[in-house]
């Protein structure tokens, strides 16, 4: 515990410049700062400060005690933060982004009871199907859909949703249904621009064999529900995830198209900030998340 007063005070010096500003920030006398840092060059052996009647400032050996200092103070804090928080209930404000399809059809119908059983915590939703930058744009977690690109961010996968291509009965009686890929170039592709491969679907044959079919339609767009809509009115064929299109599939309004032409599930997960611990307003969120979509398969999705 001494060591670590030693530390504080040291590094309080040369944050504020002086023994007359660390004392006031710390609360104590500047007598008692001065004895700190002079037992810790002391031990160290070394002094860590140059004096002048005029300014303080750290020699070279002190400035680089200070860096590893100053993190093992925020060590210190975070440590003690994580006992605090953990003993804590979950409360306060979470910020979470969504894509907005999702978001709608599956979020907002959970949220409630969520909200229920915490009633300490609030919530913001932001429905925008742009991959957000979480900590600098404030963000407490994200949920995401598909392949994840970021490996420093953690994750905890909520489900999975098969990939469905479809069309409606009355395009494809005009157009008649495609029995090989080959074929699709002959079709309108509503495309989702948000696509990390471009302009081109990156389908699975059969026998495992990955295709990709380049999208030419007229209709491009950055939302999934907009295409729903444009598929159930005849404009193409789309493809989409089952928690987007897995309803017109119940209820007949649309036709899934080339059904062996499987790729595999898309992954979906709550993701967040790396750190020592989590607050338990979030984790009370994503423990309910996982099991609010728990014994889900890739094909158990309705509106």
């Amino acid at each position: 515990m001494d060591r670590l007063s030693e530390m504080e005070a040291f590094v309080s010096v040369v944050d504020q410049g002086g023994f007359t500003d660390a004392a006031r920030k710390m609360g104590m006398s500047k007598s008692a700062v001065s004895k700190h840092v002079s037992a810790l060059e002391a031990r160290l052996g070394a002094r860590l400060l140059n004096r002048t009647t005029r300014r303080v400032s750290p020699t070279e050996i002190g400035l680089a005690y200070y860096d590893r200092a100053s993190q093992v103070l925020s060590s210190a804090s975070e440590a003690d933060e994580m006992v605090n928080a953990m003993q804590d209930a979950p409360r306060g404000a979470l910020r979470v982004s969504v894509p907005v399809s999702f978001g709608i059809s599956q979020i907002s119908a959970r949220v409630g009871s969520f909200l229920c059983e915490y009633p300490d915590i609030s919530l913001n939703l932001v429905l925008d199907d742009r991959f957000v930058e979480l900590v600098s744009e404030g963000f407490d977690m994200a949920i995401r859909v598909g392949h994840l690109e970021d490996s420093t961010l953690r994750a905890r996968k909520l489900a999975e949703s098969r990939i469905v291509m479809a069309a409606s009965p009355d395009y494809l009686r005009k157009r008649g249904k495609p029995e090989k890929l080959e074929e699709l170039s002959d079709h309108q592709l509503l495309h989702y621009s948000n696509l990390a491969t471009g302009n081109f679907w990156r389908l699975q044959t059969k026998s495992g064999e990955e295709r990709h079919v380049r999208v030419g339609g007229r209709l491009t767009a950055n939302n999934g529900e907009s295409l729903l809509k444009a598929a159930e009115s005849g404009l193409g064929v789309a493809l989409l995830p089952a928690f987007i299109i897995g309803d017109s599939l119940q209820k007949g309004r649309l036709l899934e198209v080339l059904p062996d032409n499987q790729n595999p599930p898309l992954g979906i997960y709550a993701v967040y900030p790396p750190g020592r611990f989590v607050q338990p307003k979030l984790r009370a969120f994503i423990d309910f998340l996982v099991q609010s979509f728990k014994g889900m398969g890739p094909d158990d999705w309705q509106t």
